[in-house]
């Protein structure tokens, strides 16, 4: 993840050290019972997977406060905008600059130069919008253009079948230190790029 990666807080490692026990006794059930005959563990691994994804998206929505929150005092705007875009299933590509300056990345974005709310993100990104194809571009605490065209990932390895958006928030980060965030209209979920990775969260918040 980030060269500068927080420290976890006290909290949150009891809370992910408390959910891997439970994951490691799962997995330890399913090790017991995988030789016996006739038995069937899918639903075990699915049950034990699906733990284990929402316990990588607490954490990651951990760090992606940590990652934001010295860059914009707007965390919650945009945690209120992701919440209502996901719920909706409304795509959306969103740039945070951090500390590379990171306008010759992008190309094409017409000048807002607006303080960010989440009203006015969730208004560009509305469908069919002029603007909601193209990602929104945020310094500090205001939306300084939208409709921006990103570099696509060229390196990304991980799922195959990524959409543009998803490709594009990948790119720009390997790149660049941007965090980008990203919903899928297909299925609503959100996730943030990062130094070329791409990270779940939960869109309720960032919880």
């Amino acid at each position: 993840m980030d060269n500068n990666e927080p420290e976890l807080s006290l909290s949150m490692k009891q809370h992910l050290e408390s959910h891997l026990h439970q994951i490691k006794s799962d997995i330890d059930d399913i090790l017991k019972v995988i030789s016996k005959e006739d038995c069937c563990i899918l639903s075990r691994f699915e049950q034990t997977n699906r733990k284990f994804a929402k316990l990588q998206m607490n954490a990651a929505s951990f760090y992606l406060h940590s990652y934001l929150s010295p860059f914009t005092d707007k965390y919650e705007a945009l945690s209120i905008a992701v919440e209502h875009l996901s719920d909706r299933k409304h795509g959306a590509l969103v740039v945070i600059q951090r500390t590379d300056v990171i306008e010759s990345h992008m190309h094409s974005g017409i000048l807002v130069g607006a303080d960010l709310s989440y009203s006015l993100l969730e208004s560009i990104f509305y469908p069919g919008s002029p603007l909601h194809d193209g990602a929104v571009f945020i310094n500090n605490n205001k939306i300084i253009s939208a409709g921006n065209v990103l570099p696509l990932s060229k390196y990304y390895v991980g799922e195959s079948k990524l959409g543009t958006r998803h490709r594009a928030a990948i790119g720009l980060s390997e790149q660049t230190d941007a965090l980008v965030l990203v919903v899928s209209e297909e299925t609503g979920r959100a996730s943030f790029a990062l130094n070329g990775e791409l990270y779940p969260i939960h869109p309720g918040g960032f919880e």
